[in-house]
Formats: structure tokens, C-alpha cells, sequence
């Protein structure tokens, strides 16, 4: 893969800029800063760390909280709704693979033979 642009327009579209403080991301998810710590102490999340040791997350991370935080309000311990949305993550991960391996095993589309 070819290495990503270092330009500072690029932070604004890169999913996994580590661009928002805990406190921000708690206040956009509607949650408390424990709760984004408590998903790091469950493995879903490694935010990132600034030069000072602040913890930062990219917008691919909260969205990965923003699931987390719908099973635990809809009573899912939070231990379990990380394990749930690993297990998510995986399946679509695996669905993207074997769809890949069908496309190659189906060979050329008739059209592109030309």
C-alpha cells in the first residue's frame, strides 16, 4: 500500500487521524470520559497519545464507541458489548474477504475480455 499523504488537508479526511481529546469525544458521544477508558481497559479501543500523554481517538474509533454505547444502553454490560462489536467487526471483515475471493475464483467479467 502506498504511503499516505503527510499534508494537513489529508487529517481532515483520514478516518484514523487521532483528532479529538477524550473530553470532546465523550461530549460527542454523549458519554463520560470513563466510559471511553473503560472500552480501552476492554481492548475495543487503543486511543492514541499526545506528546503530554493525552489520550486522542480518530472518528473510525468513535464510531466503534458510538456502537459500544447503543449496547450498553440498551442494558449490554459494557464487557460484552465490546466483545459483540469485536465480533462484528471480524464478520464484516470476513464477509469483505470471501467476497474478494469469490470475485477473483469467478475470473474476468465476459465485458472486460475485449
Amino acid at each position: 500500500m502506498p504511503p499516505r499523504s503527510t499534508r494537513p488537508v489529508d487529517k481532515f479526511d483520514d478516518e484514523d487521524y487521532p483528532a479529538y481529546t477524550m473530553g470532546r469525544a465523550a461530549e460527542m458521544l454523549g458519554t463520560t470520559p470513563a466510559f471511553l477508558r473503560a472500552l480501552g481497559e476492554h481492548r475495543l479501543i487503543t486511543p492514541l497519545r499526545s506528546e503530554g500523554g493525552h489520550r486522542r481517538y480518530s472518528r473510525y474509533q468513535l464510531r466503534i464507541a458510538a456502537r459500544a454505547r447503543e449496547l450498553v444502553d440498551q442494558g449490554t454490560p459494557v464487557e460484552a458489548a465490546c466483545r459483540i462489536v469485536i465480533l462484528e467487526d471480524q464478520l464484516e471483515e470476513a464477509r469483505r474477504l470471501n467476497d474478494r475471493y469469490r470475485r477473483a475464483a469467478a475470473g474476468p467479467h465476459p465485458s472486460t475480455t475485449e
